[in-house]
């Protein structure tokens, strides 16, 4: 293959990691790049991209033979056009085939000609505000505002309401035609593919961070990170034969190939992908994140492009990437110039930095653009790669910079498909209280009247005097990992409320009011004060319950725990009568499921949330909440005691359910007599913020969901059908029907 003398042009990260990229290969002769930037190799040519006669004028001079476009911009204009007509060999697409970038509208009437799965759409020309007023008024679904042209990223808005919709609509639509679209819910993925006329070959699918702000708040920016590859149960070659190659043969038909780099961003919603855009080059900070994934020399694969042989998939090696944007002061509203970069990572095996809105001045390298940087790590894992890249960060010195703390932080749900990917497995728990049961039958008398496998074990004492039959009601339970989260942020008093209320709750459903309560707790080495702050919080919840708290152990176990760890447990007695012990054996198909709201996860599911959770900062506030993401997970376990004390004095309650481990599929069936099942009905409760943040990023399906955590109902009533009001008027707080008992089937289903 002939060796080339290279033109880059751009002046960003992309076009310094493709600079980088191409200056390795033995193919190029000489490279250059127009304008460049302060890190860029090559000799660099200032001139306007967009200035298709400075671009000719330079390739003449410099005798270039191939022409690599970056940006959009000099693309919409023609350049690639103009080379041409010179006889340039130019990897990029022409001014007609880059409007599937520069027109949202001609590429929303492609993709509907084609068959391109797609949101719904409209569009409307530059002044037409009424219809699209109109168009939003009467739309049954959210919507999403963008500009038809080139916006650098920048021209969409996500409305949270009609008026914020109508301002996005009447602010674009004075400067240029507009697209409004259906808002699609799930995650979205960057394809990118190489053309070559006829053929497109994909790199992996990747993620990008477009808004400003941890936890994807903030205003849409170019884009604050990307790590890939990422594998969304769905391949890049899938994708690509799906939404890229029936464009490149519809053009290869019109005789107008496309040649370059289509970019299809795609969203995975529950009905499938469906295509949000496409642009006509390659990603930014994408490109940066995957050459780093490119075994192939990547100049062979561009001139391969623009020869028309790209024959065969692209190399791509066994490890990921993660790349970091650091931003100028500003970014993205009013970016302050001419900072100065006081010091810079250097490029290592597992590191590689990458200059964007950075100039020379004076002999040092200033601020000069939004986006100044982006540090790549790489490494045979993404937790390696992340790690390596946010190390190389932390070496960055830039006065007033900033940058995102949590870039690949959705990829840890993705990677978790079931709870014991998480460290958990409720399976195995299950198998464990089967295998304990023979041991703990051997030890029973005849006044034992529940033991493993309900929610509390039962005795009777009819020597209590003051009752018919009197029967002790214990429970025995630990905080589980919630415990860490605790230590590690010092939020500690909650955790003793949490296993109090907890113990209340397994001997409530058997209609037990608690008498008293022993703790242990436990760690590496003893801290008084903090040992005394878990314990206060026990008190609260034991006066709050009318229960003493007689006693318990505190431990110091070198060794067994991590520094800093400990851990809760504790068994609370209480007292019921024989005869009016829960559940009853009355329950039949037609009775009725009431659901009282959980104050959050309680104590189940920290092992998923924690690892869900583990790349996003404790201290962000989700859109639409009104506390910190760490005050949702240690909001302490709800006792019902005082909600439901008056319903179960009464004699309509046929059962209670706690909902703990398992949840709503794996507690539900242990108050059910044989041959008898749950329908729950989806949608018959409102799911709370922290539990819809999760549902929306999670790879769970339904089931394993509902397992893990329990969604928003921490306590389940079973009535019958024509005692629901009777209930519902004894519960002073928010009771929803949630479902009934059925006799179709076993087990819990959902509806």
């Amino acid at each position: 293959m002939t060796s080339r003398r290279v033109l880059v042009l751009g002046g960003g990260g992309r076009e310094h990691a493709l600079a980088a990229a191409i200056a390795r290969s033995p193919l190029c002769a000489a490279l250059f790049v127009a304008p460049g930037n302060a890190g860029t190799p090559g000799e660099r040519i200032q001139l306007d991209p967009c200035d298709t006669a400075a671009v000719v004028a330079a390739c003449r001079q410099h005798d270039i033979t191939l022409v690599v476009v970056g940006p959009e911009a000099p693309l919409a204009v023609g350049v690639v056009d103009a080379l041409q007509r010179e006889g340039v060999d130019v990897f990029g697409p022409t001014r007609n085939l880059a409007r599937l970038e520069s027109s949202k509208a001609f590429t929303r009437e492609l993709a509907t000609s084609l068959g391109l799965a797609s949101p719904r759409s409209a569009s409307f020309a530059k002044g037409e505000v009424e219809s699209a007023v109109r168009w939003c008024t009467s739309a049954e679904h959210p919507i999403v505002v963008k500009r038809s042209g080139l916006a650098a990223g920048k021209g969409v808005v996500v409305p949270e309401n009609l008026h914020q919709a109508l301002a996005a609509v009447r602010t674009f639509i004075g400067e240029d035609d507009v697209v409004i679209e259906e808002r699609l819910f799930g995650a979205e993925v960057s394809l990118i593919s190489l053309c070559d006329g006829t053929r497109s070959q994909p790199f992996p699918l990747v993620q990008d961070h477009k808004r400003r702000h941890e936890g994807d708040l903030g205003p849409n920016t170019g884009g604050m990170g990307a790590y890939g590859p990422v594998d969304p149960g769905i391949t890049a070659a899938e994708l690509d034969a799906q939404f890229v190659r029936p464009v490149v043969e519809y053009f290869a038909r019109q005789s107008t190939p496309y040649v370059g780099a289509m970019f299809a961003g795609i969203m995975l919603t529950e009905r499938g992908p469906r295509l949000l855009e496409f642009n006509c080059r390659f990603g930014d900070p994408e490109t940066q994140v995957l050459l780093q994934l490119l075994d192939d020399d990547v100049l062979e694969v561009i001139v391969n492009c623009v020869s028309g042989r790209l024959e065969r998939p692209l190399r791509i090696a066994a490890r990921h990437s993660l790349g970091v944007v650091v931003a100028a002061h500003g970014y993205p509203d009013d970016v302050r110039r001419g900072d100065i970069v006081a010091a810079l990572p250097s490029d290592a095996a597992n590191v590689a930095v990458f200059h964007a809105g950075t100039e020379r001045v004076a002999g040092k390298v200033v601020t000069a653009g939004g986006r100044v940087l982006t540090i790549v790590g790489s490494g045979a894992t993404l937790a390696d790669a992340r790690t390596a890249a946010y190390a190389a960060v932390g070496d960055v010195r830039i006065d007033g910079s900033g940058y995102r703390r949590d870039i690949g932080w959705r990829a840890r749900a993705a990677e978790l498909r079931s709870y014991s990917q998480a460290g958990v497995s409720i399976d195995e728990g299950s198998e464990a209280v089967a295998l304990m049961r023979r041991s703990v039958e051997s030890t029973m008398t005849p006044a034992v009247l529940r033991g493993v496998g309900a929610f509390g074990g039962s005795i009777d004492v009819s020597h209590l005097k003051s009752f018919d039959a009197p029967v002790l009601v214990a429970s025995t339970d630990g905080v589980g990992t919630k415990v860490e989260l605790a230590a590690r942020t010092r939020r500690l008093r909650g955790v003793g409320i949490d296993i109090v209320n907890h113990c209340i709750n397994d001997v409530l459903v058997q209609r037990a009011k608690p008498l008293f309560f022993l703790d242990y707790v436990a760690s590496s080495k003893l801290s008084a004060p903090d040992t005394a702050e878990v314990v206060a919080g026990m008190a609260d919840a034991c006066v709050a319950a009318g229960c003493v708290l007689i006693g318990g152990e505190t431990a110091e176990m070198p060794g067994v725990y991590r520094d800093g760890a400990f851990d809760i447990a504790g068994t609370l007695v209480g007292v019921a009568e024989r005869a009016r012990l829960l559940p009853r054996t009355d329950i039949v198909a037609g009775d009725v499921l009431l659901g009282l709201a959980s104050s959050g996860p309680h104590t189940n599911g920290y092992s998923y949330l924690r690892a869900v959770l583990e790349w996003l900062p404790l201290d962000v506030v989700p859109e639409g909440w009104d506390r910190s993401l760490l005050d949702a997970l240690l909001e302490p376990h709800r006792s019902y005691l005082s909600v439901l004390d008056a319903v179960v004095e009464g004699d309509d309650v046929k059962a209670l359910v706690h909902v703990t481990g398992g949840g709503l599929p794996e507690n539900l069936p242990r108050v059910l007599p044989d041959g008898l099942g749950v329908d729950v009905v989806r949608g018959s409760w409102p799911v709370p913020p922290l539990f819809r943040f999760v549902r929306d990023i999670s790879a769970f399906d339904e089931m394993e969901l509902h397992r893990t955590l329990n969604m928003g109902i921490g306590m389940v009533v079973v009535t019958g059908r024509d005692t629901v009001d009777a209930v519902r008027a004894a519960i002073p707080d928010t009771v929803w029907e949630i479902g009934r008992i059925v006799d179709a089937h076993t087990g819990v289903r959902f509806v």
